[in-house]
């Protein structure tokens, strides 16, 4: 289905991904890891491309992100990343940061590009060392033309199914793609970044306006989903820019900039609420949407705080229309407004009305509580202000993956 944004098309590409724009490639391997599954990943752009980078807030940031920071740095492009699975390398003290900046030149020798063209991302266990003789064979092995298992699927961890999309816009008369890839299920909390996410296009767009871009749709995304509270010490989102779409150099000033954002915005929203149902142990996605606070910034942390709620996130998972679990996380969000004109429904069931609560259909509310996805509407009466967010709900099954994460 087309999605409009003034009456400009937005078309989704059927099992679209991170190597849908042109001139990207993306696949993965197993490279000895995990048992039978593949483990490490790669996208590469036949073109040095534009990049930009959104990381985690955890003081502990781990060594490839920092070792892809300054890959960035050095001149705002990206050709290639590198992502290995199981090894976290977080908390892996200088030998963790020279195995990072190793793997990173050994990519960039097996493509015959410059060292600071290759960024490099891990997801597993902290304070693991990356197994070098694996990595290095892993890498040699790589086959731009000859893809082993999709990049989706080489990411992931404990998450239940690969995460992508991709649409296309028209911007100058050209058709312009934007694809995405993530991973993420556990350590999910919004505060940018709580997972990680690749995002590519062949819109040609200014390094500068490409980072702009990325963290305005960031906080209307990946910033707006929770799973656990926890902030993880490896995350991140890149978006890469090649040009090859040929499109006139996208930036503010561009009459079209909107259309791209538009774009970018969709791929980052849905690789977002594709995090949130698949939070570990998760049977529910739960929508959280805030209207009528004085404005867009209260609702959205009122949004967060209801959707963090481990009280609301298990009565969604019993199915029970318990709304003063609701109504408690919005006021204990540090944000101040009028109880007495608060409303609140479940869907198009209404619950709380001006302040207090009135009769409804509890076993209608159940039977809507036992679906697949949990619309929470809360009407506040203070202004314009308006957000949503998004997450799961909380199960025995999370306390049974986490209790035995490393075995």
């Amino acid at each position: 289905m087309e999605k409009t944004y003034n009456q400009t098309a937005i078309i989704p590409i059927e099992n679209g991904s991170v190597g849908s724009p042109k001139g990207f490639l993306a696949g993965g391997q197993n490279i000895g890891l995990r048992t039978g599954r593949p483990d490490m990943g790669w996208i590469y752009s036949e073109t040095p491309a534009s990049a930009a980078g959104v990381y985690t807030t955890n003081v502990f940031q781990a060594a490839p992100l920092q070792v892809t920071q300054d890959s960035i740095a050095e001149e705002k492009k990206l050709q290639a990343i590198l992502v290995n699975t199981v090894s976290a390398n977080s908390c892996t003290g200088q030998e963790g940061t020279d195995n990072a900046y190793t793997t990173r030149k050994w990519m960039a020798e097996h493509l015959g590009i410059a060292d600071h063209l290759v960024g490099v991302a891990s997801t597993g266990v902290i304070g693991m060392q990356l197994p070098m003789e694996k990595m290095e064979k892993g890498i040699a092995a790589i086959e731009l033309n000859d893809v082993k298992a999709p990049f989706e699927e080489a990411i992931l961890t404990t998450d239940t199914k690969p995460k992508h999309l991709a649409v296309q816009v028209e911007i100058d008369g050209k058709t312009v793609t934007i694809g995405g890839a993530c991973k993420g299920s556990g350590m999910i909390h919004p505060n940018m970044a709580t997972m990680l996410g690749f995002v590519t296009t062949d819109a040609d767009v200014a390094p500068d306006s490409l980072s702009l871009a990325l963290k305005s749709v960031i906080n209307k995304s990946f910033n707006c989903i929770t799973v656990d509270g926890d902030t993880s010490t490896n995350d991140m989102v890149l978006l890469l820019a090649n040009g090859q779409a040929e499109n006139q150099l996208l930036s503010e000033q561009h009459p079209e900039w909107q259309t791209f954002l538009n774009g970018l915005e969709i791929v980052c929203q849905g690789l977002a609420k594709f995090i949130a149902g698949d939070g570990e142990g998760a049977t529910k996605l739960i929508e959280v949407q805030v209207s009528g606070a004085k404005d867009d910034h209260s609702a959205e942390v009122i949004s967060k705080s209801i959707v963090g709620s481990s009280l609301v996130k298990t009565a969604v998972f019993g199915s029970d229309a318990n709304w003063g679990r609701v109504v408690c996380a919005m006021g204990y969000s540090g944000e101040r407004f009028d109880p007495s004109k608060v409303s609140m429904a479940l869907g198009d069931i209404v619950l709380f009305q001006n302040g207090v609560p009135i009769d409804f259909d509890e076993e209608k509310a159940k039977n809507y509580l036992d679906g697949n996805t949990i619309v929470i509407k809360t009407i506040l009466g203070e202004g314009n202000g308006h957000a949503v967010a998004w997450g799961c709900d909380l199960t025995y099954d999370y306390v049974k993956i986490n209790a035995s994460y490393r075995s």
